[in-house]
């Protein structure tokens, strides 16, 4: 099923991303006729049974992408040129045969259909240590180190990353000094952008 809003993103893509943009499209529909296409972060995306695949034009290449890569791909090398599945796209010839194409979204429509899942790798963050500053005012006050204590790992990095980011001493004096303040009311760092309950 097509939607007029990708119609809309082909024709205000630049000139040369119209023919790749209009060529994927008309390969994805050949390929799944049932495809039902969106508009997911800001580009074209097609759906069956989930996410499918994807397209996007930049000032100077396309990108298009299957919601599965690494199971419907492989690691290509040329895909790490780009976002996307077949790396930098700047003409139509530089997409795959039609049949190529045509099987490997067959495969991403198979996998989806038997609705397997992608693992994506969990990356492990960098620990932040404490700097001495915020280490010193907290032990200062009882009721923010017990608040600091309190809180998850996630809500004491959010504290512990915003006073290390700061870029000059004034700077993180004055951070430590709102972090203890907010910490003795009991507050998250993000506070101010937390929902009203």
């Amino acid at each position: 099923m097509r939607d007029k809003r990708v119609d809309d993103l082909i024709r205000k893509a630049p000139e040369f991303a119209r023919p790749i943009l209009a060529e994927l499209r008309k390969r994805v529909h050949e390929a799944c006729p049932e495809a039902v296409e969106t508009i997911k972060w800001r580009n074209a995306s097609f759906e069956y049974h989930g996410m499918l695949c994807g397209m996007a034009a930049f000032k100077q290449h396309c990108a298009f992408g299957f919601w599965k890569h690494d199971l419907v791909v492989g690691s290509d090398p040329k895909a790490q040129d780009a976002m996307g599945s077949f790396g930098k796209l700047t003409k139509v010839s530089d997409l795959p045969a039609k049949s190529k194409f045509s099987a490997l979204v067959k495969k991403a429509m198979k996998l989806n259909e038997e609705g397997v899942k992608t693992v994506r790798p969990k990356h492990a963050k960098k620990p932040v240590s404490m700097h001495p500053e915020l280490a010193t005012a907290l032990g200062k006050s009882g009721k923010a180190r017990a608040t600091f204590n309190a809180f998850s790992p996630s809500q004491q990095r959010e504290y512990l990353e915003w006073i290390a980011d700061a870029k000059q001493d004034a700077t993180r004096t004055r951070r430590v000094a709102q972090a203890v303040e907010w910490m003795a009311d009991g507050k998250p760092r993000n506070w101010k952008y937390m929902g009203k309950g």
